[in-house]
């Protein structure tokens, strides 16, 4: 496998992939016509000139994910609206649209805040329990840092018995599907990915796991004698937690050693959960979004001199 600097998302009915400061979305309309929208964005390493810093450059990554993520999911979700309600008066008043909007931005604040207390207070609580019967600072993080991982797996597995959320599962596995393609040497069409795996070691989901492994070590060494210190602590140090976590997944990413295949199985172990077996339309689209940015072509010519490897799978 060879690292090809792409990656990518699901969104609604669809994939969104970014090479560098291009990032493109394609999406399968009701009609069955797939609609491609391609645009530039400088991210904020490029801006800041830290693509070199490590943990700095996690941090902004991170940040960039999330903008263009909520970004293309709102365009996608926006597209499947219009599909559905083409009979409808489409012009809405300037009042409905700043109503809209403050509800997006209401729904945002809620989600962070849900997050907040569902992943950082939560456990704290929990932990907060032993520490009238201990005093050992690496114990109660432990303590604090399993039930964070208790919440985490819980989370995902009701997330992936969701009807709903399950082809937004599936176009995952198409992105992983095509960008293994592509790191495999073999030609990029839907009956190539259709072989490879769904699983890929630089997956958000992996990412998310080791956030919440790497954290565990890290607040084992942080010491507060209140409840709101520990908190301000765990939030001080998100960004720090959140660099580490991504220097781990671009180095997984970029090696082939033993070493990294066994540290990177736990992350595609939860990937079963997030990911589901695409069909071949939904691999089209992938498909799609890579070609409006990419020159897989001369990647692989560059790489692997016009040759092609076997579909290693990844599972």
């Amino acid at each position: 496998m060879r690292y090809a600097n792409i990656g990518g998302q699901a969104v609604i009915e669809g994939v969104m992939m970014r090479y560098k400061d291009l990032y493109a979305v394609a999406v399968r309309k009701e009609d069955g016509s797939v609609q491609v929208e391609h645009k530039s964005y400088e991210g904020l390493n490029s801006r800041f000139h830290t693509r070199r810093i490590p943990i700095v450059r996690g941090v902004l990554a991170f940040l960039d994910s999330l903008y263009l993520g909520i970004g293309t999911l709102t365009w996608s979700a926006e597209l499947a609206d219009d599909e559905e309600e083409e009979e409808q008066e489409k012009e809405k008043s300037r009042g409905a649209e700043i109503r809209d909007r403050v509800a997006i931005v209401f729904s945002l604040v809620l989600s962070v805040v849900i997050a907040v207390a569902l992943f950082m207070l939560a456990p704290l609580g929990a932990a907060a329990l032993i520490t009238g019967h201990t005093d050992n600072q690496v114990l109660i993080a432990v303590v604090e840092g399993i039930v964070r991982l208790i919440i985490f797996f819980l989370y995902i597995y009701l997330i992936s018995k969701m009807k709903d959320i399950e082809r937004v599962f599936m176009y995952h596995g198409a992105e992983h599907k095509t960008i293994n393609c592509i790191e495999h040497g073999l030609e990029l069409t839907p009956e190539n990915a259709e072989k490879c795996s769904r699983l890929h070691k630089r997956c958000g989901t992996s990412f998310l796991l080791y956030v919440m492994i790497i954290s565990i070590i890290v607040f084992m060494f942080v010491r507060a004698s209140t409840p709101v210190g520990r908190v301000v602590s765990r939030l001080v140090l998100i960004p720090l937690v959140a660099g580490l976590s991504y220097e781990f997944i671009q180095f997984a990413g970029r090696s082939n050693s033993k070493i990294s295949d066994v540290l990177s199985r736990p992350g595609l172990a939860m990937q079963k959960l997030t990911t589901k077996e695409p069909d071949r339309d939904m691999l089209e689209v992938a498909i799609a979004s890579i070609e409006a940015i990419y020159d897989w072509r001369g990647f692989q010519k560059e790489v692997f001199g016009g040759g092609q490897e076997s579909s290693k799978d990844d599972d």
